[in-house]
């Protein structure tokens, strides 16, 4: 007898605890595995077309790449330049896309490229070049953004980021791409996949493939709430990102496709660098550049910080716990000396760092496989003889076409028809017309949600004051968090509800307890849990810290406890 419960795509109320019932008594068209944004993705995509959709995470939603990414929604200037034209014509679509589904969440950002006479990440003999890719970018797509490239004095692009070297700047080029908060675009695409119907919960960790009749898959064993039981579904998705061959592994396949690609990323001080817009500064001595990104805007021009990534390197560790490395931190930090003059005339070091990411990027092995840095970024959907369908590789920015062909593939294994819906399909929060930016930071991460926020300071006061003495954010983003947002735990609200810890670690360090306790009036943690809560968040920060001490460094500490 089929218990499938009829789909009606009512909207599940965003509870873990109502979600996990679910998972436990219906059954599905569709299992996703994997709550980055390509897995949220696929599961808002599946249940706008009609489908009963489940979806788990192991641990939080966009708890791996899908938080550690440069926070940019873009075509890619540089892979134009490689020639992957089909790439960032189909990028600059998507960002069309995302600027009116979630406009409130989604901003424009101009970028400046220094022309400098020597030593820069464009010099002037190449500069002619350059405008040629600039022109074939904006008519790629770039140029439905309401704005072309243009070129720009050494004064004008002084004007822009005065502390550039401006003995060796010439002039500068700007052309206009996007900025997005990864982790609160991936929660709000979830929340979204959720008010369309589907089962979406954290915390919940697949064990094991369920395999039925002739072999086919049938659903997946899954523990959470250290309880197990099967989430029963006529077809499984594998979305989770440089974890997937170890689903592929579950489905009998041992054999590695995934050739993992870090990237870090590294927090300074925004009036150390002074920039209104983004800015391309050079690495002294390689070819790639990174990005210098203005982060947090005070509403009259300036910025609380200034973000610079990415960097591109073979990974071999640990899946689950990359790290920025002594060595990371220095390749930013010469790129940030050889490109920025602070105002005091003194270098960026480390002790101005006030946080740092790293993130993994799941990129697809091939047999000329050289740097990762010149691997494709296009993705590719694959359906094994058992019948798991499994995407990879992929760009942030086209998560939803990455959805869209992934959900085809489910489509057609499931002999179903339905073309896909999420191309106009606004996300949870967006205007129903789009609204020109205010400077309300609230709005920008909430959209039509911040009012909720408005109503918890309104019922309590104190819920208005910071959460994190320095930073913006309120203590009623911390409730919210939990009691709408399925954050689970100290980490879940100071690393991705809010991005507190990436902006000001040491901050975050000294309020860690405040906001536990906070907390836990919500969540009904007791003074035990407390406890475990604030030690996990050290944790985390002291594995930061050791992954970035000079080599030196660590062996003058051994000696020092030897």
């Amino acid at each position: 007898m089929d218990d499938r419960v009829n789909h009606t795509g009512a909207a599940r109320p965003f509870e873990r605890e109502r979600m996990i019932d679910a998972l436990r008594r219906e059954r599905f068209d569709v299992l996703v595995i994997g709550g980055g944004v390509t897995g949220c993705g696929v599961a808002l995509d599946a249940a706008s077309r009609g489908l009963s959709v489940a979806l788990v995470e192991r641990d939080d939603f966009a708890s791996g790449t899908s938080s550690k990414s440069s926070k940019l929604i873009h075509g890619g200037l540089r892979y134009l330049q490689q020639g992957d034209v089909r790439l960032v014509y189909e990028a600059l679509h998507e960002r069309q896309r995302l600027l009116g589904n979630a406009s409130h969440l989604v901003g424009v950002l101009p970028f400046l490229i220094p022309v400098l006479t020597k030593d820069g990440p464009v010099s002037v003999k190449i500069a002619k070049a350059l405008r040629s890719a600039l022109w074939m970018y904006d008519l790629t797509g770039g140029l439905r953004i309401g704005r072309r490239h243009r070129r720009l004095d050494a004064a004008a692009s002084l004007a822009h980021c005065p502390t550039l070297p401006a003995d060796r700047l010439s002039s500068g080029f700007v052309y206009y791409d996007a900025q997005a908060d990864d982790a609160r675009l991936t929660l709000t695409i979830a929340r979204t996949a959720a008010d369309r119907g589907a089962v979406v919960a954290n915390g919940c960790r697949v064990d094991q493939l369920v395999h039925g009749a002739g072999g086919a898959v049938a659903g997946a064993l899954v523990e959470a709430n250290g309880e197990r039981f099967d989430v029963r579904a006529d077809c499984v998705v594998s979305a989770v990102g440089v974890w997937g061959d170890d689903i592929r592994a579950l489905d009998g396949a041992p054999e590695r496709t995934l050739r993992p690609a870090k990237g870090v990323h590294v927090t300074v001080p925004w009036d150390l660098v002074r920039n209104d817009i983004a800015v391309i500064i050079s690495v002294p001595g390689d070819k790639r550049s990174l990005f210098l990104i203005p982060w947090g805007p005070r509403g009259d021009g300036t910025f609380d910080h200034c973000y610079v990534g990415t960097t591109d390197t073979d990974y071999t560790g640990e899946l689950d716990d990359p790290q920025t490395d002594d060595e990371d931190l220095d390749y930013v930090l010469r790129a940030l000396e050889h490109s920025i003059r602070t105002p005091s005339g003194v270098p960026i070091t480390r002790d101005d760092v006030t946080g740092v990411w790293a993130g993994l990027r799941p990129l697809v092995r091939s047999a000329e496989s050289g740097r990762t840095a010149d691997l494709s970024r296009r993705h590719q959907v694959t359906t094994s003889p058992s019948g798991v369908v499994t995407v990879t590789g992929g760009k942030f920015t086209t998560y939803r076409q990455m959805a869209e062909d992934t959900v085809d593939a489910v489509m057609a294994q499931l002999g179903r028809s339905g073309r896909c819906r999420t191309k106009r399909l606004r996300l949870r929060g967006a205007p129903a017309r789009r609204r020109q930016a205010d400077g309300d930071r609230l709005w920008h991460r909430y959209g039509t949600d911040a009012t909720a926020i408005g109503d918890l300071v309104a019922s309590d006061a104190t819920l208005g004051e910071p959460m994190v003495p320095g930073l913006r954010y309120l203590r009623a983003e911390a409730v919210y968090a939990v009691r709408h947002e399925m954050a689970r735990s100290l980490v879940d609200v100071l690393t991705r509800r809010t991005r507190a810890h990436l902006e000001d670690r040491g901050a975050c360090r000294r309020a860690a307890r405040a906001v536990a306790e906070l907390l836990a009036d919500e969540a009904g943690w007791d003074d035990a849990r407390v406890e475990a809560e604030v030690a996990a968040y050290e944790a985390l920060c002291n594995a930061e810290l050791a992954a970035a001490e000079r080599s030196d460094d660590r062996s003058a500490a051994t000696e020092r406890t030897t």
